[in-house]
């Protein structure tokens, strides 16, 4: 049955990570190439970093592809209430809920302890990510006007300059978020079942990009000039060097989906307040609170799942109880039973020794 649960929750958090979490990477990469190439393009692309990243991981950590990022959670045989939270996870991604996978996938395997910090790190990477963008885009937006898209000569330059920091961003992404993956999996991978890995991945990529980001691609849909090749290239400049920070920090797994909303929130209130009239806030603030009510949602789904594990875990623990505390007192009623046969032994010498 462990198998069963290995196989089943690694791929539903396969999906899950790939469905929900690409978008933050490779969203505004689709929505402003998707009428330039085609999907089978922009899927072998991608593809490539991936593979790339993958072996990489893999062949630098001695078969481990999360990157470290599991330090703190040491594996667990999968048990069927670990397969819950990718399950959780791929019914609200069709929902289109930009829902944290760190947060739902490893807060099941993680203690309350890492779990804490993990929320801490994610809260302040939604903090800094929308002071960050926030500045920023107030400084661009007098530089520059995002409604508008680049030039026809500035163009190619800017299309070559955002393929090469999607593809930082890319590999950034995964170096973070494969470990809610590589989770459900032993730390030591062989070769076979690392190719079996990246084919699933590859196909679940293929998928993503033949449906041009699926639902939750309108969140970046949403967000103002993301179509734009300049406005899409600069998102994923900062929001790599987010990651980049964040990932030299510690070891501490994190919900960089909290990191990404941030930055489209901080962005779009500085668009608002930089490009337009204040009066607009009144239109954006609905964006920025949906946005903000999701993740919120999808965190107390989290902590659900959270406790029904930690219940689940608690029940065996309570099981083994009495087995264990049997297995403990055989031996020492064996001890008693020899200590009277030797006492009876000795009052039997005594009584025909004694005169």
């Amino acid at each position: 049955m462990t198998e069963l649960f290995t196989i089943v929750g690694f791929a539903l958090a396969g999906y899950s990570v790939i469905a929900n979490d690409s978008v933050q990477t490779l969203g505004t990469w689709i929505a402003s190439n998707r009428e330039k190439f085609k999907w089978t393009t922009l899927w072998a692309a991608a593809s490539s970093v991936l593979i790339f990243t993958i072996i990489y991981g893999w062949y630098s950590s001695g078969g481990d592809i999360s990157y470290g990022r599991l330090t703190k959670i040491p594996y667990i045989e999968p048990q069927w209430y670990h397969a819950l939270a990718p399950l959780a996870l791929v019914l609200l991604t069709r929902r289109g809920i930009p829902v944290s996978t760190s947060f739902l996938v490893l807060s099941a395997f993680a203690s309350t302890f890492v779990l804490e910090k993990m929320l801490m790190k994610s809260i302040m990477g939604y903090g800094l990510a929308a002071v960050v963008a926030y500045v920023l885009w107030l400084i661009i937006s007098r530089l520059i006007n995002e409604k508008e898209d680049v030039s026809t000569g500035t163009k190619k330059f800017w299309r070559v300059f955002q393929w090469i920091s999607t593809s930082f961003l890319w590999y950034t992404w995964l170096s973070h978020d494969v470990a809610n993956i590589a989770v459900f999996l032993p730390r030591a991978l062989s070769v076979e079942q690392l190719i079996a890995i990246i084919l699933f991945f590859v196909a679940g990529l293929g998928y993503i990009f033949y449906k041009q980001g699926g639902t939750i691609q309108q969140i970046v849909l949403d967000k103002q000039s993301t179509k734009y090749v300049r406005s899409a290239t600069l998102i994923d400049l900062v929001y790599a060097f987010l990651l980049l920070y964040f990932k030299q920090l510690n070891n501490i797994p994190m919900s960089t989906t909290w990191v990404f909303v941030g930055l489209l929130c901080g962005r779009e209130l500085a668009l608002n307040t930089g490009l337009t009239k204040k009066g607009n806030l009144k239109s954006v603030f609905p964006i920025v609170a949906k946005d903000f009510l999701k993740l919120i949602v999808g965190l107390l789904v989290s902590v659900a799942i959270v406790l029904a594990s930690h219940y689940g875990t608690d029940q065996g623990e309570i099981q083994a109880e009495p087995a264990a505390t049997e297995q403990t007192q055989e031996p020492e009623m064996e001890v008693v039973s020899d200590t009277s046969d030797s006492t009876a032994v000795t009052a039997d010498t005594t009584a025909v020794t004694t005169p």
